[in-house]
């Protein structure tokens, strides 16, 4: 999909109402559905970016693989992103905190164009606030070592024609689950990536 199409795109979808929950559903397992109803008082903020930016004429945006540790979401495809602080005045602010902190992008270069629908994590009682911004061109990537094995250069037409759905048994708490998801590139999208993704590809699409 060419760069100005995207964007041009989405300046318009945004502004309509977004498929939400009917998104999310494709790639939720069958214990995950049941937490579709509001989350606790005590949920914890967070914010992930998803930038867009032009390389061959195309629309491209980074995916990251997090480090192997034994946090919940050690060794997981995802967005960069992460918890809001104190300091952040929203969550937009957050998502390109964090996107600064973890991949070395220039924040004040983005340009944020809007918000996706918000994600619950039962497992970590987060809610994850996706924001949708671009860059003009192509950045240069410094990532945090902590917080990010590798980056994935990706074409948004890998979200769009993904392929089928493939199911994979995870250990989620002491249950054995078997989980949606796709593969892109290499490695196996799942979990709050993979439903903020499908979101982005019905917006799209």
């Amino acid at each position: 999909m060419l760069f100005d199409q995207t964007i041009d795109t989405l300046e318009k979808r945004l502004q309509e109402p977004l498929p939400g929950i009917a998104s999310h559903r494709k790639y939720m397992h069958r214990a995950r559905l049941k937490h579709t109803l509001p989350a606790p008082d005590n949920v914890r903020s967070s914010a992930v970016l998803i930038l867009f930016y032009p390389w061959m004429s195309r629309a491209y945006f980074p995916l990251i693989l997090r480090p192997q540790y034994d946090g919940k979401h050690g060794g997981q495809m995802a967005l960069p992103g992460g918890k809001a602080e104190p300091s952040d005045e929203n969550l937009v602010r957050t998502a390109l905190r964090e996107a600064q902190e973890e991949i070395g992008i220039k924040a004040i270069d983005v340009k944020v164009l809007g918000e996706l629908t918000d994600v619950y994590i039962p497992v970590s009682n987060y809610m994850v606030h996706p924001v949708i911004g671009y860059m003009d061109y192509k950045p240069e990537f410094y990532p945090d070592a902590r917080e990010v094995e590798r980056i994935y250069y990706t074409d948004v037409e890998d979200i769009i024609r993904h392929g089928e759905i493939v199911n994979r048994e995870i250990l989620i708490g002491n249950q054995q689950v078997s989980v949606p998801g796709y593969v892109v590139q290499d490695s196996w999208v799942w979990g709050a990536t993979s439903l903020i993704l499908s979101e982005l590809s019905d917006v799209l699409s």
